[in-house]
């Protein structure tokens, strides 16, 4: 099960994509579909068929937002945090090898392409709460156990 934690940053990009599917991308496929409906014969009507389907998209998404704003918990940053690694917080490590990661840990709805955020599920954010700098943890991957240092912990303040 995942966890039902937001950031403040991750709630509000949910509410804004549930904002303009709702407002600009929506009644924008619906204006399609019914142009292509009164186009007559559906059945080998390939826009009405195609917008019919992003129609669906949208509303399984919009369905999926309004639920996750209705139930996700927004943490707000607090100042009791610093010094350890909790919710929100920005983590460099490095291994034994030298090779270091940085990432932020957050909800599973704030894990995006090509972010740096890591889900507070995941096993490295697991074995980080509550440690602080200099600690080492133990990393329970497919590979087996793998040790990390913290090298840096920060918040976001805003």
């Amino acid at each position: 099960m995942k966890t039902k934690l937001i950031t403040p940053q991750g709630f509000q990009k949910l509410k804004d994509e549930l904002d303009h599917l709702w407002r600009v991308y929506r009644p924008e496929i619906t204006q399609k579909v019914t142009w292509a409906a009164s186009l007559g014969d559906r059945s080998e009507n390939a826009d009405y068929k195609e917008n019919k389907r992003l129609l669906r998209q949208i509303d399984r998404r919009v369905r999926h937002l309004s639920k996750c704003i209705e139930t996700y918990q927004v943490v707000e940053y607090s100042p009791q945090q610093e010094g350890k690694v909790y919710f929100g917080a920005n983590v460099e490590v490095e291994n034994e090898a030298g090779e270091t990661l940085s990432f932020r840990i957050v909800g599973p709805e704030e894990i995006y392409e090509g972010s740096t955020n890591i889900s507070i599920d995941s096993p490295m954010a697991r074995a980080l709460l509550g440690k602080q700098v200099d600690e080492d943890v133990i990393v329970n991957t497919p590979e087996g156990k793998k040790e990390w240092w913290i090298n840096t912990i920060q918040y976001q303040t805003d």
